[in-house]
Formats: C-alpha cells, structure tokens, sequence
C-alpha cells in the first residue's frame, strides 16, 4: 500500500464553490459495496435506503470563527488558523494550537497584532487581539502555539469573534455567501471546530423530519475538527503519516441507541467521516463493546486493512486526493470501488470537495 493509491486526477473546475441551494437538492452517488452496483440520485432520495429502526449518528461541532488576519509589528500580513486549545498550558483558554502563515517568519516571541475588520480595518482602528507566538508544534508544517492576549476590556472569545472569520478551505476561492451555509443546521451552539463535518450540511429541518416521520432515528457526537483536515499524506507509506490528536464525545445516549439499533438488527449510519471516527474511537475493544468518551482524544487513522465495528454505512462527501479521507473511505468499501466511483463521478461532473455532492456507501 502506498500513498500514490489514493491519488486522482481532480478537475479543478469540478471544486465546488459554493453550497448546493437548497442543501439537499445536490446530488447523491449510492454506492453498494457488495454487488459494485453504482446508482446517481438526488440527497432527498437517501430516505429511500434508510429503514425505520436504522439510526443515523451525526457530528453536531461547530465551526469557530477560527481565521485570524493581522499584521506583524514590520506591516507584514501575518494569517493564523486555530486549532484547539491547550488547556494544559493555559486553563484560561489563552493558548492555541495554530496553523500560521508565513511559518518559517513566525518563530517564538514573535507578536501579531488582530484589528477588527482584518486586513480592511483602518490604520487607527484599536488592536483588538495580540498572539506571541510561545512555541513549534512538534511534527506540524507551519504549526505554532500561540498565545492570545484580548485588548480593549474584551474576553477571549470576544476578541476572536471580533476579527475572526469561519475558515473555509484554500480550495474554496472568493466565497462570500451566508457563512453559515457552512455550518450544519444541527449544529450546537458552542464552536469547537477549525472545520465542518460537511457530509452534514446537506441535510435541511425539512429533509431531517420526513427521517423521523419514517423511523429513522438520530443521534449526535462531537468531535473537534483539527490540523489533520488541513494535511495532505506526504510519506510514500501511509502507515509513516501521524494523525495529530482531536478531542471527541460519545454520550451514554449514543451508546444506548446504538446498542438498541444492533440488537434490533438495523444499521447504525454515520454521517461523515468524523462521526465514524468517533464512534470507532470508543469500541472498546476488550470489552468488545461501544463504550462512553467523555472529553477523550483519539488519533485513529482508519485506512484499508482496519476494521469497523460499529459503523455500518457511511454519508460522505468527495475529498481531496492523497488524504486520509481518502484512504478511511478505501477502508470502509475497497480501493477499486472507491477508485471507481470516483471515476464514474468525475465523467458525469459532480461537484466535489466540501460544497460539494454527496455519496452514500452502503
């Protein structure tokens, strides 16, 4: 197995740049692993291949504000993606693991100085936020602690809101839509994520009601999007790659509906790549059963050869060649069918990456 195996050829025409309007009108490519059957819907037609009694388990992080553009004291632009907090280095929160652009120009002690409206805000506008860079982010391009000192009688969180910006990926250019288009509309109110779990953002309250009308039940975990969306495999063995760590939760209350979803023999339907994550993370294997996570962190990296005990269907959407979403969704089909669809997708022009279309592994 190499990292070249989950390569492909992306058009870039075909990166979506905006959200299906509505959400569940993009389109949906069924993929059934045990016959190579390949089918071409729209996302409301997913009530079709749910069944009452399957239970769908979806991530409800939110996305924070979490692009930061300021300036260094020389007036060079200085761009800071957060991360997650270190809690460990500072319990008041003031600590964040960060992704900083120009890396190698940011190195410790140096400050970066946030004024509200970015790079648009007056040169007399209020320094609203300060970061010292405090260290290197061991094993991590560009990855930086940072440490964030609020101005202006403002909190933290007030500061961040105050210049920040939801942080779409590179590939999205010049979006400047509803920035909540890129939050799921289930998502809880507390923002924890660098990035969406887009397999959920095509899901509408209305498309959520006709589910529940049918049966199909829901539940919800967390799990805090970091550093690894934003990394590309880049040893030639993927074993070599090492996932950085992410904070999840799995409640009693999922474990509970799971467990009662098995033993009534329906299928537990993760919605994303994260959400399988999590619940993968807390199978205990000794014990042999899905167990509760607490404020737990996992670093699983699912690729093919791994095996999946909770999860027994998967929404997706189409990612970024070379990537370990790549290789989690060869894990849960196979390389060829993945490959395959893929293929298939491309010559019949769906919308791919982030805003893009859909995909159901069943």
């Amino acid at each position: 197995m190499r990292t070249e195996d989950f390569d492909y050829e992306l058009p870039e025409e075909l990166i979506a740049q905006a959200p299906a309007e509505p959400r569940d009108s993009c389109r949906l490519l069924v993929l059934h692993r045990a016959d190579n059957v390949i089918e071409h819907k729209v996302f409301t037609d997913i009530v079709d291949y749910l069944e009452p009694g399957d239970l769908l388990v979806a991530n409800r992080t939110r996305v924070l504000p979490a692009r930061l553009v300021g300036k260094k004291p020389t007036g060079a632009v200085a761009e800071t993606l957060l991360l997650r907090r270190r809690e460990d280095m500072d319990p008041m929160g003031g600590v964040w693991e960060c992704l900083v652009h120009p890396g190698k120009r940011l190195r410790q002690g140096a400050t970066i100085e946030y004024r509200a409206g970015g790079l648009h805000a007056a040169p007399s506008a209020p320094v609203v936020l300060i970061g010292e860079v405090v260290d290197f982010v061991e094993g991590s391009r560009g990855g930086r602690l940072v440490r964030f000192s609020p101005q202006q009688g403002r909190s933290l969180d007030e500061a961040i809101h105050a210049v920040g910006n939801v942080p779409l990926p590179p590939y999205i250019t010049g979006y400047e839509g509803d920035p909540e288009k890129y939050q799921t509309v289930y998502a809880m109110k507390e923002e924890h994520s660098a990035a969406a779990p887009t397999a959920g953002l095509h899901f509408t309250p209305g498309l959520l009601q006709t589910l529940a009308d049918k049966g199909v039940r829901w539940a919800e975990v967390e799990l805090e999007v970091g550093i690894d969306t934003f990394r590309l495999v880049e040893e030639d063995d993927p074993t070599q790659h090492v996932i950085h760590t992410e904070r999840y939760h799995v409640g009693q209350d999922v474990v509970d509906a799971v467990r009662a979803t098995k033993e009534a023999g329906h299928r537990v339907v993760a919605v994303g790549t994260t959400s399988v994550r999590s619940l993968e993370s807390a199978w205990d294997r000794d014990a042999g059963t899905l167990v509760e996570r607490q404020n737990a962190t996992t670093n699983l990296f699912l690729m093919p050869g791994s095996t999946f005990n909770v999860v027994d269907a998967m929404i997706t959407n189409f990612h970024v060649p070379r990537s370990t979403l790549m290789m989690l969704v060869s894990a849960f089909a196979t390389r060829d069918q993945i490959m395959a669809a893929y293929g298939e997708a491309i010559e019949r022009r769906y919308r791919m990456l982030s805003f893009g279309d859909a995909m159901l592994i069943l």
